[in-house]
Formats: C-alpha cells, sequence, structure tokens
C-alpha cells in the first residue's frame, strides 16, 4: 500500500507552483530565493526515498509490536478510527515536542526548520535520516491494538493535513483557530522570535497545546529560521550540520553528565534551536 504522502505528491507540486505564481503576481518577496524553493523540493523528494527505506525496518517493528498488543481494534468500526484519530495526533505532539526539547531528536528536526522562508515549499524540507529513531515514538500505537496499515493510514491524512498551514496567505480562521492548527499558530512555531520559541507543536489539533501549556498565539511577524542560521543549501550539510555540532559539544564538555545533557538536554542551551 502506497503511503498517502507519497500519493499525494502531484497535489502538493501543484500547489507550491500556484502558491509561487500568486506570490510573484503580488510581488510578494517570499518566492524570491529560488534557491531555496528548489533546495526544499530536493529534501523533500529525497527524504520520500529514504522514508521507504528505513520503512521496511521500521514496518517490522511495528508488526511485532501489533503481534504483542492484548487487544486488536477492529478495521470495520468507526468508532475505532475515531480513537485512532486522536491517539495519533497526540503522539505527534509528544513526538514533536520531544523534537524540539531533546537535542538527540534536534538533530533530525533542525532540516525542517532550517529555512529562513515560509512557504508551502517548506512543508516537503524534511529530514532524511529521521526513520532511524521516530519509530520510537509511534511503537506505542502498535501496542495499543492499531494495526502498522491503519496507523500508515491515519497518520498520513495528518501529515497531509500539515501541508496547506506552511503558508502567509492564509491569515485567521475564526472559531476554528480554537480547535484547529492553523496557518497562524503554525507560523509562530516557524517564529524565532524570543516570545515564539518552542511553541504550538500540534499537527491537526491544536487543543493539545492548549491542554499542555505550549500554546501561544500569533501576536506579531514572525521570523523565520533557526537561532544559528545555517546559511547554506547543501542538502548534506542541511541534514547533518546539527550532528556535528552536538559532537563538537561532547567533546567540548568535561563530565559524563555534562556529554548527556549534549545529547539529551535541550537544543537551546547551546544556540542551536
Amino acid at each position: 500500500m502506497l503511503h498517502p504522502t507519497v500519493i499525494a505528491i502531484p497535489i502538493f507540486a501543484a500547489l507550491i507552483a500556484a502558491e509561487a505564481f500568486f506570490a510573484a503576481r503580488r510581488r510578494d518577496p517570499e518566492y524570491n530565493d529560488s534557491k531555496d524553493t528548489w533546495t526544499n523540493i530536493f529534501l523533500g523528494f529525497m527524504s520520500v526515498v529514504w522514508g521507504a527505506i528505513f520503512g521496511i525496518f521500521t514496518y517490522y517493528i511495528y508488526d511485532l509490536c501489533y503481534s504483542l498488543a492484548p487487544f486488536k481494534f477492529p478495521a470495520d468500526a468507526w468508532w475505532t478510527w475515531a480513537v485512532l484519530f486522536f491517539v495519533d495526533d497526540l503522539a505527534y505532539y509528544v513526538f514533536h515536542r520531544a523534537s524540539h526539547e531533546i537535542r538527540l531528536f534536534w538533530n533530525f528536526h533542525v532540516v525542517h526548520h532550517s529555512s529562513e522562508h515560509y512557504n508551502l515549499s517548506v512543508a516537503v524540507r524534511q529530514s532524511w535520516f529521521s526513520g532511524l529513531l521516530h519509530w520510537i515514538f509511534y511503537a506505542p500505537v502498535m501496542l495499543l491494538g492499531f494495526a502498522p496499515w491503519m496507523f500508515a493510514l491515519m497518520h498520513g491524512f495528518n501529515l497531509i493535513y500539515q501541508f496547506w498551514i506552511h503558508t502567509k496567505f492564509v491569515r485567521r480562521l475564526g472559531p476554528l483557530e480554537w480547535i484547529l492548527n492553523t496557518p497562524s499558530h503554525h507560523r509562530v512555531h516557524h517564529g524565532v522570535n524570543e516570545e515564539y520559541l518552542d511553541k504550538n507543536y500540534a499537527g491537526v489539533l491544536i487543543i493539545w497545546d492548549r491542554l499542555f501549556g505550549s500554546f501561544v498565539p500569533e501576536t506579531e511577524e514572525p521570523r523565520y529560521g533557526i537561532i544559528k542560521p545555517i546559511k547554506s543549501y547543501n542538502p548534506l550539510w542541511i541534514n547533518t550540520h546539527a550532528w556535528f555540532e552536538m559532537f563538537a559539544a561532547i567533546r567540548s564538555n568535561r563530565g559524563f553528565r555534562a556529554k548527556l545533557r549534549s545529547i539529551f538536554g535541550s537544543p537551546n542551551l547551546e544556540t542551536t534551536n
């Protein structure tokens, strides 16, 4: 079964082109940096390739976890899919928050945040190697009794939803802002303004951020990128620079606990986020 995000690639491409055309008509500077846009697209294409490779590995982990589940949710019950929607969205929130608060996982996620622009092409700017560890956050979904194919389908639609919120051209959505993750909320998430750092981790539902104290509304124009800008269009360096910084920190820090903090502590401790 093809992953829903793979099937959606032609739609993503069409919407990226349409937004770029709209920006050009409005003389908006958002797409002026064509190198950044094409870098995003190449990073996204290769993330699909690497994701397929790592997917073989993670499938066996998910299948093992599902086999150990004491209860199996029936795939033909509507309530199963309703429960899975909330479980998957909460699991994404946990994964996303950890990816900002733990340096080891930030090393993957920094790829997505390292563009200094904010447009639909940034949505596909993804890590090539995240499949190495991200399964840790989702394996529990299978242990709860959801079949791997059910999780893949639901999670795929969760990621597809997140594509369209990477735009500056949709401002506010009224009452929906209380429930859903919207372009306004996600612009905050990509902002490096001090009050915006490490906020709004939502996938589809913003309710998790409101419940767990990580929500901040958009009150001023965000500045995009990371605190320590990478200033490179090299896809391999974009994927690996944070790892070099982490290993340098491990070498420079003295003591076992300090070295562990270099791996599992906040990226903000050493201004890499």
